[in-house]
């Protein structure tokens, strides 16, 4: 077969079944590296990785963590325990089905019911969940796709980070033809699998609920100067549903520069600072977490919410405290997202031909929940 025609992918492998076959490879002998293999074949790390994770669920070779990887003489499946000068050869591992889950965050509501979705739907299946935090960083993101490949995953779920770039490794995914599903947001221009919430839509709900109840000066807000598709469709939906009031857009209202610090409230923060200037009576916060902040804000400053400030949250920051005074909302459903995200992955590991070119795309329809913390405009 002409090696044009293979997946790089393949080229890689059948390089070193080569080395192997003729023996310039010798059993438990180091194989080229990663870094190595890259260069001769010009490819990215995540195609290597790939190569080289399929050849270890094989048996071809088996992989030592911090020492790379090593020609398996006998074709076992083994784990190898390094200690001082040897090698111990423990019994065969048993190969797990494992999805990997990578999350910018765990702390709202918004990331644990997507993962409460994902794991109803993955627990009638022989799959295993692996959670992996990214803590919003770019870099740490690359580095984990690469270690769940490494691990054996089968197939990813993404929650892309706030990031003014496309993440290079995702696009590796899909060169690589990867089993992969972003959630909460897409990549624009770019044909993916991926499973969101009806942003333009949310925003529209929440506009057209404060503008009955007679607010004119309705600010929208972020907590991250960082661009996302989901931020970019909720700020276009609450302009246009401006625009079809016949309502001026104030750019004072639309305030996605500021970088929050939820750790403390500091009142030299710009937000501090708008809040306290009283240019909007109501607000719509791009997230939970933030609507819980600025109300903290504002309790600090003197304003009543929502006798004096009406705040309409994306998602439920407090859904189990409605006695404390629940929060009008945007419901995103977040746990369906996170249920059709795992139906998704697994129909693509499971029949990969029929997904080579075809791309499972669900925008779920968000729903406005009236709660306690917008009124009438009095001012």
């Amino acid at each position: 077969m002409n090696n044009d025609r293979q997946p790089l992918y393949v080229q890689i492998q059948e390089y070193i079944k080569n080395l192997i076959a003729q023996q310039t490879l010798e059993p438990n002998e180091k194989i080229p590296t990663e870094k190595d293999l890259m260069k001769q074949f010009n490819v990215s790390r995540i195609t290597v990785a790939n190569a080289l994770g399929e050849m270890a669920k094989e048996g071809w070779i088996y992989r030592v963590p911090g020492r790379g990887s090593f020609v398996n003489g006998d074709h076992i499946k083994t784990e190898i325990i390094n200690e001082p000068e040897k090698k111990v050869m423990k019994r065969p591992v048993r190969s797990i089905n494992l999805i990997g889950l990578i999350i910018p965050s765990l702390e709202d509501f918004f990331a644990i019911r997507i993962i409460q979705g994902i794991r109803e739907a993955l627990e009638k299946y022989n799959y295993h969940l692996a959670i992996v935090i990214t803590d919003n960083s770019k870099e740490k993101e690359e580095e984990v796709i690469l270690q769940l490949i490494d691990k054996g995953a089968k197939g990813l779920i993404i929650f892309p980070v706030d990031a003014e770039t496309y993440n290079e490794e995702i696009l590796a995914l899909k060169m690589n033809k990867f089993p992969f599903v972003l959630i909460d947001r897409y990549l624009p221009g770019i044909e993916t699998h991926f499973v969101s919430s009806d942003s333009y839509l949310g925003a529209e709900l929440a506009v057209n609920h404060l503008w009955k109840l007679g607010h004119r000066n309705i600010a929208i807000c972020s907590d991250s100067p960082l661009p996302t598709m989901s931020v970019s469709d909720r700020i276009s939906g609450y302009m246009e549903t401006l625009r079809k009031k016949e309502a001026l857009i104030n750019p004072s209202l639309i305030r996605t520069e500021f970088n929050v610090d939820y750790t403390k409230i500091d009142e030299k923060d710009p937000l501090y600072r708008y809040l306290k200037s009283n240019v909007a009576t109501a607000i719509i916060t791009l997230n939970a977490r933030l609507g819980l902040y600025i109300k903290s804000i504002a309790l600090k400053i003197g304003l009543k919410v929502p006798e004096d400030l009406s705040i309409v949250t994306f998602d439920d920051p407090i859904p189990f405290y409605d006695d404390m005074g629940g929060f009008t909302h945007i419901n995103q459903y977040e746990k369906e997202m996170g249920k059709r995200g795992a139906e998704i992955i697994l129909k693509v590991i499971e029949n990969p031909e029929a997904y080579q070119d075809h791309y499972e795309k669900v925008v779920i329809e968000p729903h406005l929940v009236v709660k306690q913390s917008t009124a009438s405009n009095n001012n």
